[in-house]
């Protein structure tokens, strides 16, 4: 069973799309008149942008925007949100490859038929939208730890941290707690959710 990967059938607005997300308010839920009227991609091609930013982990299933949709609306933050959604919306490319980004076309090109068994038309589509994505994404920054990082290694750098207390008192170690949420698509194929729980598996190993 192939596994799916997001793509749109145009890339040419994707640059304006988070272009006008940074300008425009954040909506109650991110609408097709939202899109239209707000956004002003009114193409029938741009109606796929929707599902793509639910993939990206910017809205929810109800449309309601996440968390990571505020950071969008940061020069600061932006593109390394942006890195982050393509990271969890291709899952599977990164848990084969973890420099996916970084690949030229063609490599990315066989590394997505690999991936996701795709005929070259599709394989296409895939790639152009993943490349259209990266070009607005910093991906110099390391995962952030809610998607990718280890518990061990905030541990790892607490202690590495010299902190300075008062002459006679004790140092404080304080203790982390994690909850990591999956939001998986309800579209997607079995191999999707198995290459998901995979990558999360190897993470924790």
């Amino acid at each position: 069973m192939a596994t799916s990967l997001p793509y749109l059938s145009s890339n040419k607005n994707i640059e304006t799309l988070f272009g006008a997300i940074l300008s425009a308010k954040v909506p109650e839920r991110f609408t097709q008149d939202f899109l239209q009227n707000t956004i002003g991609l009114k193409g029938s091609n741009d109606r796929q942008v929707i599902p793509l930013l639910r993939n990206l982990r910017f809205i929810d299933q109800s449309g309601s925007p996440t968390a990571a949709y505020r950071l969008l609306k940061s020069k600061e933050t932006a593109k390394q949100a942006l890195a982050d959604g393509i990271r969890q919306a291709y899952a599977p490319l990164f848990s084969a490859n973890e420099q996916a980004h970084s690949l030229s076309t063609e490599k990315l090109k066989g590394l997505v038929a690999q991936v996701a068994g795709t005929d070259d038309d599709m394989t296409n589509r895939i790639v152009a939208t993943l490349s259209g994505l990266i070009k607005q994404a910093d991906f110099s920054s390391e995962p952030p730890l809610r998607s990718t990082g280890n518990p061990a290694d905030v541990d790892s750098r607490m202690e590495e941290e010299t902190l300075k207390f008062p002459a006679g008192t004790k140092p404080m170690r304080p203790e982390f707690h994690y909850n990591i949420q999956i939001h998986l698509p309800n579209n997607a194929t079995e191999d999707v959710y198995l290459n998901i729980f995979n990558a999360l598996r190897k993470t924790f190993q």
